[in-house]
């Protein structure tokens, strides 16, 4: 198995590999975040303290903190998982990762330094390695170099030099973040300003509303005079007048139109006199209608 093992004091690092089984041993069935002595690795690690960091199996499955199974699982991963960039917004996709418990599968495990035993060993705790950049956060800037606020970040910021063939030194320099500039300080009293005449014009507004609703509340308001429904009688009750009539209840009552001209009403009574017409006879002959003769 190999071992990463790294040195955040120092900025070392080295990778060594054991083949006894019994020294690899002692990291079986460890978490990641786990300290481990590593006293049984060799002499030159006696009083060392390592801690698991993480690791990749044999087919190269990275470790994944807080799954408790030593094997492989398949997840549904989102953004914003480790392992897994998602391609498209509010894209899921199942994948595969190691679980965080050690097991005989590890191919590389990845251990940190957290004390320091009786020897140092060489390419890993004496040498020391510059960063090769530096802070880019105001306060952090600060921290590294122990400045006041009155001082000028600006001028201890870590700049470095590329160097090309043919070319002139270029030096670079981190942008520094959450850096208070006077543009910055303008701004906070600007918007500091319009608050206050936002909460003054809303409080005068306020003060304005209860005088008004305080004025209307001492006198009277008339009130708009009642209209009163006029109730519509049912058709049961409506008693038919002269104008409501039917032509057939009135007997030889002429009805006048608008034109003037009096129309004038049959009667039921009279009944039409029935007009008497003769058979033809056999023979062919029409025969005209006879009218009763006078005695």
């Amino acid at each position: 198995m190999k071992f990463n093992i790294s040195y955040p004091v120092t900025g070392g690092q080295k990778v060594i590999v054991i083949d006894d089984e019994k020294k690899v041993a002692i990291f079986y069935g460890k978490r990641m975040g786990n300290e481990v002595p590593g006293d049984d690795l060799g002499e030159e690690y006696k009083g060392y303290v390592f801690k698991v960091t993480g690791g990749n199996d044999k087919d190269g499955f990275p470790m994944k903190q807080g799954i408790l199974v030593q094997g492989r699982v398949r997840l549904l991963m989102a953004a914003g998982h480790k392992t897994y960039r998602p391609r498209r917004k509010g894209e899921r996709k199942r994948k595969s990762v190691r679980g965080a418990i050690v097991g005989s599968d590890i191919a590389v495990l990845a251990l940190a330094v957290v004390k320091v035993g009786e020897k140092e060993v060489p390419g890993l705790t004496d040498e020391k390695k510059p960063r090769r950049l530096g802070p880019k956060r105001a306060n952090k800037i600060r921290k590294l170099f122990n400045l006041k606020k009155e001082d000028d970040v600006k001028r201890y910021v870590v700049r470095r030099e590329i160097k090309k063939e043919g070319k002139k030194v270029r030096i670079k320099a981190p942008a520094i973040q959450r850096l208070i500039t006077d543009v910055r300080l303008r701004r906070k009293k600007i918007k500091k300003v319009e608050t206050k005449q936002r909460r003054e014009r809303t409080q005068k507004a306020w003060e304005t509303y209860n005088a008004l609703i305080s004025q209307l509340k001492g006198r009277k308001v008339q009130e708009p005079p009642k209209v009163e429904e006029k109730k519509v009688a049912d058709s049961k009750d409506k008693k038919p007048t002269a104008t409501t009539k039917k032509p057939a209840d009135v007997k030889g009552k002429t009805d006048v139109k608008p034109s003037g001209k009096p129309v004038t009403q049959p009667q039921k009574d009279v009944k039409p006199v029935p007009v008497t017409q003769t058979k033809p006879a056999q023979t062919g002959k029409p025969q005209t209608s006879t009218k009763p003769q006078k005695k």
